[in-house]
């Protein structure tokens, strides 16, 4: 009889390990099938301002440069997409050497189109650390990945805090992009009516069929050049 019950006992504890161990193994599946849909909806949620993306990650300076915090006091550096844009057929990029220090407000990327010299302000102050060597090889990048591949350089800047004050700041982002947007169809009336009515978005992104604009008048009307 003894015997008879420490079988039962052994056979019961058997089953309830085998119940406990297959819960265990459903768990990850599980988790997988809730982990796409959530990075899906972060790559979806960029907020785009008529054809212009605007991370809500990065931090923007009104001269239409960007950056994006590494780490402590590192800074990554680039030229928005509206920048891009503007830019149009970039053929050189021209950055500040490694080691030189940059206040913010000061032209520290030049980019050679046609014979034109178009200008863009840092916005940060600090020590150069880096400069993105594949922007300078393929300056397409910056309108390609102006987020992504097509960054400019890495500051070191002993003094975030202070840096943080003359950015946009995260609720005027978006008016920001979109009166920077309305400015430019009202230098170039002739697309004027590819403007939505009430102020909504654009048909097609008629953006980029916008006719290049002179350098100098894009440096002094948005990169504050």
């Amino acid at each position: 009889m003894t015997v008879i019950l420490v079988l039962f006992t052994f056979a019961t504890f058997l089953a309830i390990d085998y119940l406990v161990s297959r819960r265990k193994g459903e768990v990850p599946a599980v988790a997988l099938q809730e982990e796409t849909p959530a990075i899906a909806q972060v790559a979806s949620a960029i907020p785009n301002i008529s054809g212009i993306d605007v991370p809500t990650d990065l931090r923007y300076h009104p001269g239409h440069t960007w950056l994006a915090r590494e780490r402590k006091n590192v800074l990554r550096v680039g030229a928005d997409a509206f920048a891009a844009l503007l830019a149009g057929p970039v053929e050189s990029v021209q950055l500040p050497k490694p080691g030189h220090w940059v206040r913010q407000g000061q032209k520290v990327a030049t980019f050679k189109r046609g014979g034109e010299t178009i200008e863009l302000v840092s916005p940060v102050e600090g020590e150069v650390t880096a400069i993105n060597p594949d922007v300078i090889a393929n300056p397409a990048l910056l309108k390609q990945d102006p987020y992504g591949q097509g960054w400019l350089f890495r500051v070191f800047s002993p003094d975030e805090e202070g840096t943080s004050r003359n950015l946009l700041p995260a609720n005027l982002v978006r008016t920001w992009m979109r009166n920077a947007v309305d400015r430019l169809f009202e230098m170039q009336p002739q697309l004027a009516g590819a403007t939505a009515a009430d102020g909504g978005p654009m048909v097609e992104n008629p953006l980029e069929a916008l006719p290049l604009l002179p350098g100098k008048r894009i440096g002094d009307e948005f990169f504050l050049s």
